[in-house]
């Protein structure tokens, strides 16, 4: 709907002060699965995608050859598109989407399906593509969403659960936690380290413990004692605030206790 592909039943999307029903020509759009014509190199397609926004065909091949340069393509751009890699494919997606310098840049899932070096690659160009225009994307991986985004709008079964900037999403739902791993046995210390009285609750996954307390200070004293005492076999200790994934699954469990099936 807001890459202007199919109409809302209700409602409707607005861009500024545009007033004209199309905003397309203001939106740049990077599907999660896009699609090439793979038997063009990635320089044809490129001035393809300009001339389909009217670009002239002068200007159109001025851009391209920017953007080639800029996105690191520039020794592929007259190879066919057959031959990219992955991520190859991901950055000429992405130059495609900006090739007329649209107001905003939508982009669904855009590292979901790339490699270590090739994720670190795109989230490196929507930083500094965000810097250029708005950029709205979508992400399952939330590690992403609080590395790259300002703002957030986390979504459950269709609704928006929680909105608004980083940082004040975090304030209002921040707890801070102690996460905690023993040589072995990690589980038998939780119940131990849930009547301490600076513990909210305790949470055991993958051989840790997350930890959350009321006061990290208090907490982090309390904890260490023990471990002195007891000799306890602890190899990680670290103090730290909840991620916006601790915090999503926080939002979605009171919303489901706020408005149950």
């Amino acid at each position: 709907m807001l890459a202007g592909l199919i109409k809302p039943t209700e409602g409707h999307v607005s861009l500024d002060d545009y007033k004209e029903n199309d905003i397309r020509k203001h939106i740049g759009y990077l599907p999660q699965h896009p699609q090439f014509h793979s038997w063009m190199t990635g320089r044809e397609f490129l001035i393809y995608a300009a001339q389909l926004s009217h670009l002239p065909k002068k200007e159109a091949a001025q851009k391209a050859d920017s953007l080639l340069n800029r996105f690191e393509l520039q020794e592929m751009k007259n190879r066919k598109i057959k031959k990219y890699s992955g991520g190859m494919k991901q950055r000429l997606g992405i130059a495609q989407a900006i090739i007329h310098s649209p107001k905003v840049l939508l982009l669904d899932e855009p590292v979901s399906a790339l490699d270590p070096i090739g994720r670190r690659t795109i989230l490196n160009l929507m930083e500094q593509l965000k810097k250029e225009t708005t950029l709205l994307y979508s992400t399952h991986i939330l590690g992403d969403a609080e590395e790259v985004s300002d703002e957030i709008l986390l979504m459950h079964k269709g609704a928006v659960v929680e909105s608004g900037s980083l940082d004040k999403v975090k304030q209002r739902h921040n707890v801070d936690k102690i996460t905690l791993r023993f040589a072995k046995d990690t589980k038998k210390y939780q119940n131990i380290l849930e009547n301490l009285s600076s513990v909210i609750k305790t949470e055991y996954k993958k051989q840790t413990l997350q930890v959350y307390v009321t006061d990290p200070v208090i907490a982090k004293d309390e904890v260490l004692s023990l471990a002195v005492s007891e000799k306890w076999p602890l190899l990680h200790f670290e103090v730290g605030r909840t991620t916006l994934e601790d915090l999503f699954m926080k939002v979605v469990n009171e919303h489901a206790v706020a408005d149950p099936i």
